[in-house]
Parts: structure tokens; sequence; C-alpha cells
């Protein structure tokens, strides 16, 4: 019997001391508590990942590997899969090192080196070409990393070494029902080989990639044996018998819909939140469902951080507003702020006197308001510390429903890859655990409140439809043609297609938020901005 820990871990790119130091405990954690034979880490667990350009620096690629060499030193009477960043005869390897007997005695280099979506290994790596299996006791344990699952060949590779097991480490990002794809890609490749799998996964966020964890241990004919939870740290332990067969473990609940969308949200926000140090969060609270989901998502993502809502209501602004504001601030036991931009705007608008009078007034008119409540928010930051969260959706991003230098105005946006009928979902799940949010927020039609008796719908088709365009567009790259065929109207596509195309550059200027679909605006969205290509220019 052979005994194996799973270490779901969180990693933090850069702090290759600290990630150290807690794989050190989780290691002899699992030694002492579960008589651990091996402990298996995730992908490049030593450097946190990804670390982008840092992998350009060949003093951070010597320091991990200095750190893997005293780890291994610390945790001699344990086996430990560790992932790194290996330099070898002038080429760096995203590799795993097998440390045994206080020493690195093995170094598996990563086949297959992804290039798509968020990744950009191939920028970094060089492609490793052969397996590695070792033995302990009577078990033959074969080692692979992330995408090397997604082909038969290195599973195939290892098979054929002589594996029994596999271990598969990864640092697979999340997107919804990803832990769905990722058990059914697994089942493939062990229906093929027939070895068993033990597949740990990072937890934790970077930046806009949040790591669901989700780890799982599938026996030799793809059936899935034991589940560590979703978006928490977890040292899973699985026993393999003499031919490499796992014992049945702990089968943890996976979320969701909704819930799995929801606590992804936190995971991301929090980890960002609380990584770059702040102690204060700002955010805009309109009386709007953007804003009072993104208000919940800072009360249960931030506790111990404090959350400044500012309502800045204008002569537009319905007095129903301020009261759904005012609702579920108290709700949330936080206090709320209300600072009128009338003032402000009628100074603004006598400095400029007549440098505004052209043709796009109007417009400048709205967005001036955007600019001041923008710009409040910032001050407010700046005085605290703190950092500004932007309320806007997918949604709008996509088609520019936004205003530069106002609203988009701060450091982060949890709901950027949300889509506004999944706001309003997230709103209807989180006033399931406790109502904070007013009802008829998610009742009320949508407006800016930037003009008299504004309606989104005034300037966009309804969220239903736009939004299924928008998906099919943006996350499944369907052409006009093809959405045209599917049943909408070709105005209509035309239409929202050319807004996707004019607001890049607003999207450029973005600032980042939690990627939670397959195609999100920014590591994975590479459109130019000045471009000919498009509906009616082709």
């Amino acid at each position: 019997m052979v005994t194996v820990a799973l270490c779901q871990m969180r990693c933090a790119v850069g702090d290759i001391a600290g990630n150290a130091r807690r794989m050190g405990s989780y290691a002899r954690e699992a030694r002492a508590k579960h008589g651990a034979d091996l402990i298996a880490f995730p992908e490049l667990a030593i450097t946190g990942y990804p670390p982008e350009d840092l992998l350009l620096r060949a003093d951070f690629v010597q320091q991990a590997r200095a750190a893997v060499w005293d780890l291994a030193a610390q945790c001699p009477d344990i086996d430990m899969l560790v992932g790194l960043p290996w330099a070898e005869e002038g080429r760096l390897y995203n590799a795993v090192a097998w440390v045994h007997a206080g020493l690195i005695a093995d170094i598996y280099r990563k086949q297959m080196l992804p290039n798509y979506g968020v990744f950009d290994e191939r920028r970094y790596f060089s492609a490793g070409d052969r397996p590695l299996v070792r033995t302990i006791g009577a078990n033959a344990i074969g080692v692979t990393i992330c995408e090397d699952l997604w082909e038969p060949g290195p599973v195939a590779a290892a098979a054929a070494a002589g594996a029994h097991t596999l271990i598969n480490i990864n640092a697979s990002p999340y997107h919804r029902a990803k832990e769905l794809l990722r058990v059914q890609v697994a089942a493939s490749r062990i229906q093929e080989s027939g070895v068993a799998l033990a597949y740990v996964n990072m937890v934790g966020a970077q930046d806009e990639l949040v790591f669901d964890g989700m780890s799982f241990v599938m026996d030799g004919q793809g059936r899935v044996v034991g589940r560590a939870a979703a978006f928490h740290e977890a040292l899973i332990i699985t026993r393999l018998d003499a031919g490499g067969a796992p014992a049945a473990g702990p089968m943890a609940d996976w979320p969701s819909g909704e819930q799995a969308l929801y606590e992804a949200l936190k995971l991301g926000f929090g980890d960002y939140v609380g990584r770059n140090g702040f102690g204060t969060v700002v955010l805009g609270l309109s009386g709007g469902i953007d804003s009072a989901v993104t208000l919940a998502l800072c009360h249960d993502a931030l506790p111990g951080v404090a959350v400044k809502a500012v309502m800045m209501p204008s002569r537009y602004t319905h007095p129903m507003s301020i009261e759904d504001a005012r609702s579920q601030a108290k709700a949330l036991g936080l206090d709320l702020s209300v600072v009128p931009i009338d003032p402000a705007y009628a100074a603004l608008a006598a400095t400029l006197g007549g440098l505004w009078d052209g043709p796009g007034h109007a417009l400048a008119a709205e967005n001036l308001q955007a600019r001041i409540r923008g710009t409040l928010l910032m001050t407010i930051a700046n005085a605290h510390r703190g950092l500004v969260v932007v309320t806007s959706n997918k949604s709008e991003l996509a088609v520019g429903y936004t205003t530069l230098y106002g609203d988009m105005a701060g450091g982060y946006a949890p709901l950027k890859d949300v889509f506004k009928t999944d706001v309003y979902a997230l709103a209807r799940y989180r006033n399931g655990l406790g109502a904070i949010i007013p009802e008829r927020v998610l009742t009320r039609a949508p407006s800016a409140e930037l003009r008299v008796d504004q309606k989104d719908t005034d300037s966009l088709p309804p969220y239903d439809v736009l939004d299924a365009v928008l998906a099919r567009y943006i996350e499944q790259d369907w052409d006009a043609a093809a959405l045209i065929a599917a049943g909408f109207d070709e105005p209509l596509v035309t239409e929202v297609l050319r807004l996707v195309r004019a607001a890049e550059h607003k999207r450029r200027q973005a600032p980042i938020g939690t990627r939670v679909t397959p195609r999100a605006f920014g590591r994975d969205w590479r459109y130019p901005v000045t471009v000919s290509y498009g509906p009616g220019r082709m």
C-alpha cells in the first residue's frame, strides 16, 4: 500500500520563499498525520502560476531551483512532486522535480505546451519528450503536467513505461463547467491507457485568473472515486494497492450554476484585494442591479476590508434608486455616503463655456456625469489608499455601453466577465442566501439615469437577446451569417457586431476582472483596435 497526498493549495506568483514554506508545512503534515509516502503539489507551485515574463529573468529561475533544493533538504522522509521552471542547456522547461531522500532525484519536463486562450507557454518553455516513471514500494507512478492529460501521447508513453498510476499536476484556470470537461477528458485518457489517475489542481487567483481546485482521483476504468472541495485549499489522501488501484475516498460536493459562479467571483476578487494589500475598497452604489451584486461581493469576499459605498445622485436619479441603495447598504451593515453631483456638473459646465457646444453635446453631457462620479470615487480611494471597484458587466463592455474615465475608472471589475442576464441570476442566488437586494432592483427596467426617463433599451436590444448574440460571437466565434441563420435579425446582428468592434479601444483601457467564461475580455481576447474587418466592411 502506498499513500499519496494531493496538495490543493494557493501558490502566490513570485513568493518563492512563502510558497516553499507552505509546501514544507503541508509535506510534514501529510507525513506525520497521514503516513504519506508521496505528496504532489500543483503546476509551477514554487513560483505560482502564471509567472509570465518573470520567467525571462535568470535570477528568478535560479531562486526557484534553489528553493526546491532547500525544500527537499527540509523534508527528507517523504517523496515530493514539486512544479518549477527548470533551466537546462540553454532551454527552460515547465517541469516537475521528483524529490526523494532530500534530493532532486529526477525531472519531468512538460511535453504539451498550451498556446491558446489564456495560455502562452511557448513564449517561455521548450517541450519535453520523455515520460517519467518511478517506483515507490510495488507501485510504478508516472508524472504528467496539466496539458499533457489533454492529448493521448504523454499518458500513453507513461503507461508504456510501466506506470500503474498517473499523477497529473495542474494550474488549470476555472471557467463555467470546466470541472466537467476535465473529468470527461481525464476519463478518455484513462480508458485508453488503463492507468489510475490522481489529479491535483491549484486553488486561488492570480490577476484575472481563478483556480478552482476540484482535484480528483480516478480508477483505471475512468470512474471518479475521490473529490476535493471547490475553491478551498485541501489535502487529499489516496491509498494505492499493490497494482496501483486507488481506494475510494471522500467525495466533496462540487457547486454548479450560479453557486459556482458566485464562489469563483468571490475567490478571484478576494485574492486580488488581499494579495495586493488593499485595506479599503470604494464603489459607487447606484440603486441598480450591477452595483447591488458588486456590493454583495465586496461584503462576502472581503472580510476585514473596509467597504465604502457612495451614492452620487443627479437631477436624473429616481428617488427609488436612492431608497434601494440605502436599503441594501443597511442590510449589509454598511454606511452609505450620499454625494450629489449637480453642483460639480454646473461648475464644470460653466468652466467649459462654449467649448463643448458641438454635435455630440448631449452624449458629452451624459458622460460628464459619469466622469464626475469616477473622479469622486478615485479621490476617495486615494485619500484612504484604497481600490475603486468597477461595477460594469460583460454586456456593457462588449458593446461600449460604458464611459471611459467614468464608470470604467477603477482598479478591479468583479463582474467584467459576467453578462447582464447572469448578473440578475447572481442577484437572485445571493438573495436566496439572505435577502439583501431589494426586489424592485431585480424587476425595474435597467437605466444609467443620465437623462430624463432613460432606459438601457433606448440604446440596446433587450439583454436576453443581446447576451445571446454576444455569447455566441465572443465565446464561440459565430460569425454574422451563423447568427442570422440561427434566427437573429440581420440589422440587429450587424449593429451589435459593429458596436463590439467599435468598443475595442475602451476594453484596452478597462480594469482587469475575474475570468469565468471560456473567453473573457483580457488575456484570451486579443483583437486589434484599428481594424477594417467586420460586418459591412468586408
